[in-house]
This record gives C-alpha cells, sequence and structure tokens, in this order.
C-alpha cells in the first residue's frame, strides 16, 4: 500500500520490478474521509520511454465513480495514466536509507511529504544524523585534546582506551536515541543532535579543566 498523494492510496498485489510491471492494482481516492473514485486493474506497466515521469499503461481496467448514491462505471483494455509515483516507490529493502546520497535523502523525504505521507521517520533521521556526525569528530577530537594535555601514568595507552571507550558511547548513544525516534515518534533533529549534545557538554568540561 502506497500513498501517492493526499487522499489518493495505491496498492499492488505484486510488482516485478524487473519487468517494472504491477500485478492486482487498485486506487482509491478519498475526499474528505469520503471514498470518491476506485480503480483497478488487472496489470500496470511503467513506461520506460516516455521522455514524461509518471507514466503508466494499465491493462483491463475498471473505474468507479461515486458521487453520493449515484454511481458512474467505465472499463476497458488500456488506458494510459499518469500516477505520482515510481518503480523506486514500490521496492523497498531494509536499510536503504543508508544507501542513499544526502541530496536523494533531502529529495525523498520532501515528495513524501508532498505526498501527504508521515512515513519517513527513518529518512530523516539518518539525513540529520549524517550532519549530526561531520560535527562529532570535532566535538571528540577536543575531548582528545583536552584529556592528552594531562600528565599521568599510563602513557598514551591509557589515552587510546579513553578515545576508543568515548567513540563506542558516541555510537551507542546515537543507536538508542535514532532507535528512539523511530519507535517513540520523537523529533528526527533531536534524536540525531542528543549525543552531539551530550557530548559538547562533556567536551567542554574537560576543556575546562586541562591544564593551559
Amino acid at each position: 500500500m502506497l500513498q501517492i498523494d493526499k487522499g489518493v492510496i495505491v496498492y499492488i498485489q505484486h510488482y516485478d520490478d524487473r519487468l517494472k510491471k504491477g500485478f492486482g492494482f487498485s486506487l482509491d481516492k478519498f475526499e474528505n474521509k469520503k471514498l470518491v473514485d476506485h480503480m483497478t486493474a488487472m496489470e500496470i506497466q511503467y513506461d520506460t520511454i516516455s521522455d514524461s515521469k509518471y507514466h503508466w499503461r494499465m491493462s483491463n481496467w475498471k473505474e468507479r465513480h461515486l458521487r453520493g448514491l449515484r454511481e458512474h462505471i467505465t472499463n476497458g483494455n488500456q488506458k494510459d495514466t499518469t500516477l505520482y509515483m515510481e518503480p523506486t516507490d514500490l521496492v523497498y529493502s531494509k536499510g536503504q536509507q543508508e544507501t542513499f546520497t544526502s541530496p536523494q535523502l533531502k529529495e525523498y523525504i520532501s515528495k513524501q511529504k508532498n505526498r501527504g505521507s508521515g512515513n519517513v521517520v527513518q529518512y530523516e533521521v539518518e539525513y540529520h544524523k549524517r550532519i549530526a556526525s561531520s560535527f562529532a569528530s570535532f566535538i571528540l577530537t577536543i575531548i582528545g585534546l583536552s584529556l592528552s594535555s594531562r600528565k599521568r601514568k599510563g602513557g598514551m595507552g591509557m589515552y587510546l582506551g579513553v578515545g576508543l571507550a568515548l567513540s563506542f558511547a558516541y555510537i551507542m548513544l546515537q543507536t538508542v536515541s535514532s532507535t528512539f525516534a523511530i519507535q517513540a515518534d520523537a523529533p528526527p533533529m533531536l534524536a540525531a543532535w542528543i549525543p552531539n549534545m551530550i557530548f559538547a557538554i562533556i567536551a567542554l568540561f574537560c576543556y575546562k579543566r586541562a591544564p593551559r
């Protein structure tokens, strides 16, 4: 099931990505929470030759227009139509947000929100996490330099161990906050930046305690 526009829900029983063809297609359009159009087709084929995007061809189609108590039915063998969806919208693999580039993530999130779909939390978390991670190296460097400025027994081995422990703690905290955002509906931006906020406080504390 896929929401391709506000109030427009598409369902495809089976989709073959190699052929770019779907089987058992149905489309429901709602206005004010009432069903006004219902369309079905045995097959739906994406047009890979057309210059325009979102061009599909339906086979053995039937459409019902509902207007109050009145119903108008049309059907046919083939029909070309425009649907605001692409083959990439119909294929999902776990963790696919990690394979997107940052511009692709931003475009995908924007497209899904324009459709009225709210199922983009994991993509938003991934997007903000990438931005936050670029600042993490700077924060961890400050902590490392502040700790290494103190002369203690154990030499560089101890500081290396502390650095690895901090890096591990950061990754764990980032994982926990990301999971919390996805499962508990927390703001994705806040979840992505929580580790940086905590470690920024630690960095400030270490910097102030470091000998000059």
